[in-house]
């Protein structure tokens, strides 16, 4: 019969068909008595989930485990996502108090004391519910202390699937009082031997219990664990913690918990999510856990998980170096080096801090951009940078190189090493950047050389069997010399270059001897690589994935304590060991100077008088539009900006922006803004934005009157009704989008302003050559970007590396391996159109090397070798970005002579597309779609195009909502969407850019630092504070607002998505009312791949590509999604009225979509398999004369043979013959 919710209740006609079934199971004889014995009075299925509950009838209780094996059979065998089978005694009366002694010894979660009361308490089952009464006081509040109603509750069901109401009450009993003696003294003893509850908050040695009670024994390593066993310990870090609500109400718990050797998945299931956030509250990701529990196989994920019974947070183990005098680290990777090292920055320096360690350096492979991260890390820390390299060093032959390590020891030596990384990715790259010594002789200064490793050039001369002298020549030239433990070295042996180990001790007596007779310190080093000797597995995985033969052979190139490396050096004598060890690397610390690699202020151009350019030009634009006096709400927002722009040194960055605008636009380009610059209304004044981030109002063009609406009354000024001039008559002008000032440069105004501009795509390189012009050649330089390797692609390599190996692998193991691998540096790039601009008085190696993009030799580009981001608030950084829609507004305006600026945002016909195809004069089933927006940016996807039907906005700023949600992170899903579905808010009030909160929190009374604080915190992904909250709530701020911000991973700025909607609205006015201009545009700009036979074919041949790509659905390439779009644009278009006509050899553009009456005339370069190149030169050939035969258009065209097959199958030949021989004698 049907059951609620779609579930499916079934009463099976052979009730004992599960003795049948499970005849087959091992299981213990009374178990399977108890089958016999049993019937299955119901089975309740739900056919969308796949989970099933079964009823089954029982004499006498399975036992736990024989219950988990019949389930666990039943979901195998029936495919059965999820399955419950939930026990019934078939007299049902006293079915749980005959079993008091078993559940008592199977529960897990109560002390000895508990156990011992509910043993000599009373059992009843009273009608519907369980009566247990207790016989003290004193017990009843052992059991309330350890929950024990809610627990005992969830273990019955858990275990034996039966919902029990349970009560526990006292009844004195003056008998038992004699025994309170010997109770009260054992009461120690039992909490203190079983941790419970009663003493389970805090031990003093930093645990504390947050599930059950306080785990006393001692930890496994979890990959011990092979089985399913009972009573297991783990202790490690928690990962991946979890909260999720299931169908059912329940809530899974789930995370991981990962030590040195391995990780597991942890599951506990609770009765709602309320009870599990209570009861969890203490669990956080990144702390240390013991987790007690039963090691199951789990047959969702087909691996063994740990059900825990209980978690105790422990104190996170630290590695000290507790030797007094400490030694100082002075060859360090970290994961800057390319594909080789494993170590965090940020780890690398707290484990030197851990350790106690004065300074540690850092050296990467050639490269220096740990650099940025490192002086974050350390602006308020004790320990000191030493700022290095290990560099590539090479004579007269470029192909043979030695490393080096080079420290920066004082500003002289970091200017210094800026520039030697400067050239050696510049001018000497050779599979690695590589210093000539005579440049390092050069700039020189201010640096201190050590000999590096058994790649530098001392130790390969030794090897080499070079004489005392010549190794004294070559010692003579550094200023220190190194040795690293014989484990490092130890592929020598294997490769057959020493005879074992002692020679690998003898080679480092050597160095120190060739030290003591040159005068040469020597210092010994770990050559880090990764932290500690099991973090080693990450390298390997990474080697092995670049298809190095020895990556299991992994040296042993950890961070190590003083003691660690005496012990190392112990064969070269405690004097020595004590020298190389901690002496000489402390006075080579010492020498060196804490230094700034980065300067710590805004360094921007010299523009002279650019702050009352600025200033001037802002106000006189403000007059123009809103007359004199200004209207005050005008005028303080001038003065507000204006203080902070020209006060913290920001003018001329406006004043850089504008200039790239006006020259954009004086050459016919329209520049789209990005970003949040349209927050300032100083930007909209100076004509780098158009936003206008006032509030909602009307302006007279004629006589400047203004009238502002009621706060809050309108979402943007686009939807004010039309409205008269109250003073001339003239029709009022509708504007303002209400975004805050906070929004661009932070709540106190000195956040340096980051000003993206959208350039025509055609544009952007006449821009970017306009700054050489404005700046300088030698002061502009593209930002620098550092590819790192993402978890998904490190999951690659995880998973590559284990199956190779044929090695089993946990997902929490795997997520282990991943995180460890993940965040190593790749390779290098640039942003596609930021550039930095050095002032033309400062050197850039005061700020940054520079390089070639991905070290390309042969590129003319030159980028920052850090990362844009960390110099990008020292240098000013213009993001002269190349788009499609200025180029497509462009193109717009030259085949209608229609200024876009002029198209009206309130225009009805062009709204009507966001939520109808009326305007297009087609049906909904015609077009396959309820809305008209195919081909208009933003809002042409599938996936916007849903949200649309979802939300049926209906004027310009429900758009703009639209597009915050559509670029958002669960902004929108698990979000917004369920919001609006459910009724709970409407679209105007759902949260969609990251303004939305701070202007709804100011209109609730919210006070206005408090919103900005609030809305920072929720567009970075960390959602609210407590005390946020608090602030929220005492204002009435509804709880799903509060709940929503909780949620969201990013946020766009609303003036970001204004700028868009703008453009977008504009390209959608021409697609209903000059169709085949848009259309023409889209296929010119936007058509990267085109079916120009089924074009052409018509609407019937479109039909079959789209049914044929949408069959294809996920598995579908990029390309050919790519093409789906196009093609559903397409058939659109035929759809209106129009069509396409095949390619003309002679009237086709070479790139061009040409308007021809009703049709559009694909280009040549429409026709698959003909570049743009080969299209060019075929137009600049008929161009000279028309083509006398096939072998005339391949000789003049430049066409191979394979082209002129492609033009004949595609009939744009005709009677063109295939040679003018054959005309000769035709």
């Amino acid at each position: 019969m049907g059951c609620q919710d779609l579930t499916y209740c079934i009463a099976p006609d052979d009730k004992n068909i599960l003795r049948r079934i499970t005849q087959q199971l091992p299981l213990s004889a009374a178990a399977q008595f108890v089958l016999n014995q049993s019937r299955v009075d119901s089975i309740a299925i739900d056919p969308q989930t796949g989970n099933c509950r079964l009823i089954l009838c029982v004499p006498e209780l399975l036992a736990g485990q024989d219950l988990r094996q019949v389930t666990g059979f039943l979901q195998e065998m029936t495919c059965l996502s999820s399955l419950i089978i939930e026990q019934r005694r078939i007299n049902n009366a006293a079915s749980l108090c005959d079993q008091k002694e078993y559940l008592i010894q199977e529960f897990p979660n109560a002390s000895p004391l508990a156990r011992r009361a509910l043993l000599a308490a009373d059992w009843q089952w009273d009608e519907h519910r369980l009566l247990i009464t207790l016989r003290r006081i004193l017990e009843q509040g052992v059991l309330q202390r350890e929950a024990f109603e809610t627990e005992f509750s969830a273990f019955i069901r858990d275990r034996f699937g039966i919902s029990l109401e349970l009560s526990v009450r006292v009844e004195e009993d003056p008998t038992c009082y004699d025994e309170l003696d010997c109770l009260l003294q054992s009461l120690p003893q039992e909490i203190g031997d079983a941790g419970s509850a009663a003493t389970a908050a805090d031990t003093g040695k930093g645990e504390k219990s947050i599930l059950g009670s306080l785990i006393k024994g001692k930890a496994m390593e979890i990959r011990e664990i092979t089985e399913e066993q009972r009573g297991v310990i783990v202790e490690g870090r928690v990962r991946n913690l979890e909260l999720k609500e299931l169908k059912s109400g329940r809530c899974l718990l789930s995370f991981d918990v990962e030590d040195e050797t391995c990780a597991i998945s942890c599951k506990s299931y609770f009765e709602n999510l309320a009870e599990a956030a209570k009861k969890t509250e203490a669990l956080k990701d990144g702390i240390t856990v013991k987790t007690k529990g039963t090691v199951m196989f789990d047959k969702y994920v087909r691996e063994l998980v740990l059900q825990p019974d209980h978690i105790t947070k422990t104190a996170t183990p630290v590695i000290t170096d507790s030797r007094t005098e400490k030694r100082v680290e002075l060859h360090a990777h970290t994961q800057m080096s390319t594909m080789d090292s494993v170590v965090p920055i940020e780890m690398l320096i707290s484990t030197a801090e851990q350790y106690g360690h004065s300074a540690v350096a850092i050296t990467d492979h050639g490269v220096i951009q740990a650099f940025p991260t490192a002086q974050k890390l350390t602006r308020k820390s004790k320990i000191k940078v030493i700022y290095g390299m290990e560099g590539y060093l090479f004579d007269e032959d470029i192909s043979r190189s030695y490393h080096i390590i080079i420290l920066a020891r004082n500003t002289i030596g970091l200017r210094n090493l800026y520039r030697l990384v400067s050239l050696s990715h510049i001018k000497y790259f050779h599979r690695t950047p590589r210093i000539p010594r005579s440049a390092l002789v050069e700039f020189r200064e201010g640096l201190i050389l050590g000999s590096a490793c058994e790649a530098g050039e001392l130790y390969r001369a030794m090897l080499n069997g070079a004489s005392v002298d010549d190794l004294s020549r070559i010692a003579s030239f550094y200023d220190y010399l190194e040795i690293q433990p014989c484990g490092n070295n130890e592929f020598l042996i294997r490769n057959g270059e020493v005879s074992g180990v002692r020679e690998l001790q003898e080679l480092n007596r050597k160095i120190c001897e060739i030290g003591r007779i040159n005068g040469k310190p020597v210092a010994a080093t770990c050559d880090v690589h990764f932290l500690r000797p099991d973090d080693e597995v990450y390298r390997r995985i990474l080697m092995s994935g670049q298809k190095y033969d020895d990556a299991d052979l992994q040296a042993p190139l950890y961070f190590r304590t003083t003691e660690e490396m005496l012990a190392e050096f112990s064969y070269l004598g405690d004097e020595l060991a004590e020298e190389v060890v901690v002496r000489t690397p402390r006075r080579i610390a010492d020498s060196v100077e804490k230094l700034q690699p980065i300067p710590d202020n805004l360094y921007s151009p010299d523009i002279p008088g650019a702050d009352d350019d600025i200033r001037n030009m802002s106000y006189d634009r403000a007059h123009q539009l809103y007359g004199e006096p200004l209207p005050e709400i005008v005028a303080e927002r001038l003065r507000m900006e204006l203080n902070s722009i020209i006060n913290n040194g920001f003018g001329v960055l406006y004043l850089i922006a504008h200039k790239l605008v006006k020259k954009s636009t004086d050459d016919g380009y329209l520049v789209g803004s990005r970003g949040s610059v349209g927050s300032s209304f100083v930007a909209t004044m100076t004509g780098i934005t158009e936003v206008n981030p006032l509030p909602p109002h009307w302006r007279c063009p004629e006589c400047q009157y203004s009238e502002f609406a009621d706060p809050g009354a309108f979402g943007g000024g686009f939807d004010l009704p039309d409205k008269l001039c109250p003073h001339c008559g003239a029709n009022l002008k509708k504007d303002g989008h209400n975004i805050p000032f906070a929004v661009f440069l932070g709540f106190e105004g000195d956040k340096v302003p980051d000003i993206d501009l959208n350039f025509s795509g055609d544009y952007q390189a006449v821009a970017h050559k306009y700054t050489e012009e404005l700046f300088g050649r030698d002061n502009v330089f593209r930002a620098g970007t550092i590819s790192t390797i993402a978890e998904r692609t490190a999951y690659g390599y995880v998973r590559n590396y284990l199956e190779e190996r044929k090695l089993p692998g946990t997902q929490a193991n795997i997520n282990r391996l991943v995180r460890g691998c993940a965040g190593v540096k790749k390779t290098t790039g640039q942003h596609p159109g930021g550039i930095m601009v050095v002032p033309r008085q400062m050197d850039v190696h005061h700020f940054t090397p520079i390089q070639h993009p991905a070290d390309d030799r042969t590129s003319g580009t030159v980028t920052t070798h850090f990362d844009y981001h960390s110099i990008s608030d020292r240098l000013v950084k213009l993001d002269i970005l190349g788009h499609d829609d200025p180029t497509v507004i462009r193109m717009l305006e030259r085949l209608t002579g229609v200024d876009a600026k002029t198209v009206p945002f309130d225009d009805p016909a062009t709204m009507s597309l966001f939520y109808s195809t009326e305007a297009l004069g087609l049906t909904p089933e015609q077009l396959k779609s309820q809305v008209g927006t195919l081909g208009i940016p933003e809002f042409g996807t599938r996936f916007v195009r849903q949200m649309l039907e979802d939300t049926r906005p209906s004027c310009f700023s429900e758009l703009v909502r639209i597009s915050g949600f559509s670029h958002g992170t669960d902004v929108w899903l698990n979000n917004a969407q369920d919001l609006i579905r459910d009724k709970v808010a409407t679209l105007s009030e759902a949260i969609s850019a990251r303004d939305d909160i701070m202007v709804t929190l100011m209109l609730k009374g919210v006070a206005p630092k408090t919103a900005f604080e609030i809305m920072e915190s929720v567009r970075k992904g960390k959602g609210v504070k407590p005390h946020q909250i608090d602030a929220m709530k005492a204002q009435n701020v509804p709880d799903w607002f509060i709940q929503s911000c909780q949620k969201i991973k990013y946020m766009f700025p609303r003036a970001h998505a204004v700028a868009y909607v703008m453009m977008a609205f504009r390209i959608a006015w021409f697609k209903v009312n000059l169709p085949l201009a848009f259309y023409a545009a889209f296929f010119t700009i936007r058509a990267e791949e085109f079916d120009c036979v089924a074009a052409a074919q018509g609407e019937q041949a479109m039909n079959a590509v789209v049914r044929d790509l949408e069959s294809k659905g996920n598995e579908a390439s990029q390309k050919e999604k790519a093409l789906l779009a196009v093609m559903e644009t397409a058939r659109e278009m035929v759809l209106r009225g129009f069509a396409f006509l095949k390619v003309d050899l002679y009237k086709s553009h070479a790139s061009e979509f040409l308007i021809n009456e009703q049709a559009l005339l694909p280009p040549l370069a429409a026709l698959p398999g003909l570049g743009a190149a080969a299209a060019e030169s075929l137009v600049n050939a008929r161009s000279e004369r028309p083509f006398s035969s096939q072998e005339d258009l391949r000789v003049r065209g430049h066409v191979s043979k394979a082209i002129i097959d492609l033009l004949a199958q595609q009939g744009c030949l005709g009677d063109l013959p295939e040679s003018d021989q054959l005309q000769l004698f035709g």
